[in-house]
């Protein structure tokens, strides 16, 4: 089924984003649902991806656990059994595209791992040689492989863009320690995450990670190396130099970029051809990383 918007009026409602609807159960467990809404240039879309949010939370119930001897998570089960009781009502809407996770106290920051030259990486080192106020080498092309994965991390707005931000005023915004521990953690689980991805044939050109503390204890949260939060390039036809083909939101991007569209609201409608190959993007993804077909 579909499943653009939820309205489960015996919960509480703790946060809608562009794609997740989040309730509160209780005082230390929400309940988040992945929907089918899908957005480009922070613009959400009037038609929603089929399936696209259960490929999303599949994928990150993957990869939470595969980098969980890395650093923790929020989640507690993506079981609809073990729900609370009360829940048993919106299992329709819940199976396969939900999670039952702690709350957390998140930090107010997007924590983006770059390992390839693409983006808005690409478009600042164009004009100034650097991302995020890291000095690269001279000559790179667009897609190049980076010598090392660099932590460019950005701010995170409720309304607007996000805008790119340099480790100093990171550590100017929560101090030295807490910058450096999300750095480096999330160079961990990028190496980690894209080492293996390799071995499935797929690329992790970038990504985005979210954290935040449980227990005085940094842990990782919301989703998780998913096509909505990364650039994930075929191996096998990956060629330095042009754009690469892609399983993310990038072949939705480079549609929209390809009409007459401001891109500020509304949106413009997408064709059905258009969400079909957006789908099997995503199914993909899913198959090549996990394994394991989507059903």
């Amino acid at each position: 089924m579909l499943l653009k918007n939820t309205d489960f009026i015996d919960l509480p409602p703790f946060a809608k984003g562009k794609v997740r609807d989040v309730y509160e159960v209780d005082d230390n467990l929400l309940l988040m649902v992945v929907t089918d809404r899908i957005s480009a240039f922070d613009v959400v879309f009037n038609e929603p991806i089929p399936d696209k949010g259960k490929v999303l939370n599949k994928i990150s119930e993957f990869w939470f656990d595969f980098t969980k001897d890395i650093i923790g998570n929020h989640v507690v089960t993506s079981d609809v059994s073990r729900y609370p009781k009360g829940l048993d009502k919106y299992k329709k809407e819940l199976e396969g595209r939900s999670m039952l996770v702690r709350k957390v106290n998140m930090e107010n920051v997007e924590c983006i791992v770059r390992g390839y030259l693409e983006g808005s990486g690409l478009k600042e080192y164009k004009s100034r040689g650097t991302i995020c106020g890291i000095r690269l080498p001279e000559g790179l092309k667009q897609a190049d492989k980076l010598p090392e994965p660099i932590f460019t991390p950005s701010t995170k707005s409720k309304e607007g863009h996000d805008e790119n931000i340099t480790f100093d005023e990171l550590v100017n915004m929560i101090g030295l320690e807490r910058a450096m521990k999300l750095k480096e953690k999330s160079i961990a689980i990028y190496t980690a995450a894209s080492e293996y991805a390799k071995s499935r044939g797929i690329i992790i050109a970038d990504t985005k990670f979210e954290f935040g503390y449980l227990d005085g204890e940094l842990v990782v949260a919301d989703e998780m190396l998913t096509p909505d939060s990364s650039r994930f390039w075929p191996l096998d036809d990956y060629e330095p130099g042009r754009a690469q083909k892609s399983f993310d939101k990038q072949f939705l991007r480079e549609y929209l970029e390809s009409i007459e569209w401001d891109k500020n609201p509304p949106p413009p409608s997408l064709p059905e051809e258009i969400i079909e190959k957006t789908r099997a993007k995503y199914i993909e993804a899913y198959e090549r990383i996990t394994g394991n077909k989507f059903i």
